[in-house]
């Protein structure tokens, strides 16, 4: 199985604990990019047994062997434990001291087993996983965004320098205009755990925060060079699959992928790949346009793709092809009808 994903796949996540499978997939496909997971905003107390923190942590900071000031707190002084996620405790990422600490200790453990590090959490509003309750240190959004800000700036140097990738997760950025390509400044790419799709009748259509901001991830990576990773949610129904690939296609270049995921947090096992995945358009003949309101377009030397960001529910829109094209289930179409948060990817001889 290694292989065949290797051969699949451009990037894999992985554990701090799994180096040996993170050579294994180098060996089997050296243009695989392997990345180690460690969060930037938690310490585990799990992870601690005895009072000795493992050697090979999900975090940048041992639990046991955190200062104490590190630890973000309330008003009333308490800690900030993970509303959901037991055992996971909230750092301060804006404290100069846990910076050092945290990228210190990833680039050690990192440096020569893997391509790069998968940040996990690079948080935008100040109650997360703590809904309503905000830390003294950061009351607002704006302020725990500059935190997160001077962590990654601040850290940045010492990735470069271990010659390590950087990809945070900065899953509900397009609620906060600005803060995905803030973010990516300092960072080598960025991710988006909730892109589109939040289950099969739950599907992101076009609005200030909606549909545009997250394939203008896409995009403005693209721009600069930079990778994108972007996760459906769905059971792998349909009509969500093709509106979140075809909404991904209309921005792709060579740095972004997409992984559908059917159980929130369910990474033990490779995502789903698809038939669609192999199929080779050919080169894009130039950006995504508007063929009609909130209808996009992108045409390829071997296809076409159309996306209709209207909200669900909303009367198809059709849109009619320069030439015949084979459609998803292999029939010729001249043109296609395609009601709101729908997508088609269409193919032609060439």
């Amino acid at each position: 199985m290694i292989y065949e994903e290797a051969q699949r796949r451009s990037y894999v996540v992985l554990n701090a604990w799994e180096k040996d499978l993170a050579a294994k997939f180098k060996a089997a496909n050296p243009e695989i990019r392997t990345f180690v997971y460690k969060d930037l905003s938690s310490t585990r107390a799990y992870a601690c047994e005895n009072g000795v923190d493992d050697a090979d942590l999900p975090t940048g900071v041992g639990y046991c062997a955190a200062d104490p000031s590190w630890f973000l707190t309330d008003a009333s002084g308490d800690r900030f434990e993970y509303d959901g996620y037991e055992g996971h405790w909230q750092m301060d990422v804006g404290n100069a001291e846990y910076q050092n600490a945290w990228a210190d200790n990833v680039v050690k453990s990192s440096s020569g087993a893997f391509d790069g590090v998968f940040m996990d959490n690079a948080l935008f509003a100040c109650d997360t996983y703590h809904d309503g309750v905000c830390p003294a240190k950061y009351p607002t959004d704006s302020s725990m965004r500059d935190a997160y800000r001077s962590m990654l700036a601040n850290t940045r140097q010492k990735f470069v320098d271990a010659g390590l990738l950087t990809v945070a997760n900065m899953s509900n950025a397009r609620l906060h205009e600005g803060a995905w390509d803030s973010y990516v400044e300092h960072l080598d790419g960025g991710f988006d755990e909730w892109w589109l799709t939040f289950g099969d009748s739950d599907l992101l259509s076009e609005y200030e925060q909606g549909w545009s901001r997250q394939v203008e991830q896409i995009t403005a990576n693209e721009a600069k060079g930079k990778i994108t990773w972007v996760q459906p949610h769905h059971s792998g129904a349909e009509q969500p699959f093709r509106y979140a690939f075809a909404s991904y296609l209309l921005a792709k270049g060579e740095h972004a992928a997409i992984s559908e995921i059917q159980h929130t947090d369910r990474y033990d096992n490779p995502s789903l790949w698809r038939t669609e995945y192999d199929w080779d358009l050919g080169d894009p003949l130039g950006e995504h346009f508007e063929v009609a309101r909130n209808v996009h377009q992108r045409d390829f030397e071997c296809g076409t793709v159309i996306v209709n960001a209207n909200r669900t529910g909303s009367a198809p829109i059709t849109v009619r092809l320069a030439a015949t094209q084979l459609n998803e289930h292999n029939a010729p179409v001249t043109f296609v009808a395609l009601p709101g948060t729908t997508g088609t990817v269409l193919r032609k001889a060439c």
